[in-house]
């Protein structure tokens, strides 16, 4: 009897010390709420900046006042802010529980055509100067965009063959003006610029315009155009292109392109999106008589909800609509997904102008006297 006892008693120390082991679930981080930041633009308008100290957070933010989910629009880059609304934003992070939604009313009650933001590529000294690296990167390489372009693409501080700091491809000179420059430095060898604000500041809706002269030779395709921040996660067409102008080769001789008349000149506009699998575009050209794309003209967007215009000169001077759900752009509608950002590039070659002649002259450049941005 005595050791029946003993044997119970020993089955009950066993289960209580199981008991005193048992380590409670830890508790689940909360990722930090997000920050909303601004920079001053111009006429009340402002670069919004959203951030979250949490490593690897992905941010999610609503314009509309609605509250943000993991389906919103994925933060990319700073955005002008030149509208009334609401900006609301959430945090999430891998492991953690998502942040609290912070929120920011802007009301600047801007009036319509109000310059909101430009880059005048100002330039009050006495030597060339780099654009402001504040708004502008690069990209570079050989090829490093598609379209079996020739020239490889140099940042301003590019150094290694065929590229050079000293004599860079993008620069403010004196003048007051952008220049972006194709040279051949040796045979068979071209370089140019390809300037984008990617990153750094990115723009949705508004009057978007830039008042610049091209080149007008075999070879030559400067553009004017924007790409949608979220590339980094749709790719392209998805993320939606808009090319407010592209120029090639000037004058055309026949056969020419797209219905332009032999031996006038033109530019271009034209929008891209949809997916790999359903590809969606439409282009329009403006070719009035007495154009040359070798003066001085301002090439412009007006962007809204829904639809998209080029115009030339004169916002009145709409050459080109496209409207989403129609018959001009009957695919995905891209445009209204989030802010895109700018690139002013000048391409060598490549299968829309074909390569460079013996006429072609370089160096060759697109000069751009600013970039501005409006209200609608």
């Amino acid at each position: 009897m005595f050791g029946i006892i003993l044997f119970a008693a020993s089955l009950l120390c066993a289960c209580g010390g199981s008991g005193n082991n048992t380590t409670p679930p830890p508790v689940q981080q909360v990722v930090a709420t997000p920050t909303i930041a601004t920079a001053t633009a111009q006429n009340s308008a402002v670069v919004m900046t959203l951030a979250d100290s949490t490593s690897g957070a992905t941010i999610y933010y609503t314009l509309d006042g609605s509250t943000p989910n993991t389906t919103s629009q994925i933060y990319h880059a700073p955005f002008l802010v030149a509208s009334n609304l609401s900006v609301n934003v959430l945090a999430t992070a891998s492991g953690y529980t998502n942040s609290s939604v912070a929120t920011k009313a802007f009301t600047p009650g801007i009036a319509s055509g109000t310059l909101v933001w430009s880059d005048e590529f100002a330039n009050s000294g006495s030597a060339n100067v780099q654009p402001d690296p504040a708004i502008w990167t690069y990209d570079t390489g050989l090829n490093c965009c598609g379209n079996n372009e020739l020239e490889t693409y140099c940042a301003q501080t590019s150094s290694a063959s065929p590229c050079s700091s000293t004599n860079p491809n993008a620069f403010i000179g004196t003048d007051g003006y952008l220049h972006i420059v194709a040279m051949k430095p040796s045979s068979g060898i071209y370089t140019s610029g390809r300037l984008k604000s990617q990153g750094l500041v990115s723009f949705m809706y508004g009057r978007i315009e830039a008042r610049m002269k091209l080149p007008e030779s075999q070879g030559m395709w400067p553009a004017f155009w924007m790409l949608g921040n979220n590339i980094t996660t749709l790719s392209w067409p998805a993320c939606g292109e808009l090319d407010i102008m592209e120029h090639i080769n000037g004058s055309n001789p026949a056969p020419y392109v797209g219905g332009t008349p032999p031996g006038f000149d033109w530019i271009a506009g034209s929008v891209h999106g949809g997916t790999t699998a359903a590809h969606a575009d439409g282009t329009q050209q403006f070719h009035p008589s007495g154009f040359s794309a070798a003066a001085w003209h301002t090439y412009g967007m007006n962007w809204t909800k829904g639809q998209v215009q080029f115009y030339v000169d004169d916002p009145a001077n709409i050459y080109a609509t496209f409207t989403a759900g129609t018959n001009t752009f009957s695919g995905p509608w891209p445009f209204d997904q989030g802010p895109q950002f700018v690139i002013l590039n000048l391409a060598v070659g490549g299968d829309w102008p074909g390569p460079p002649d013996t006429a072609t002259p370089f160096p060759s450049e697109m000069t751009v006297d600013y970039v501005r941005v409006y209200t609608n």
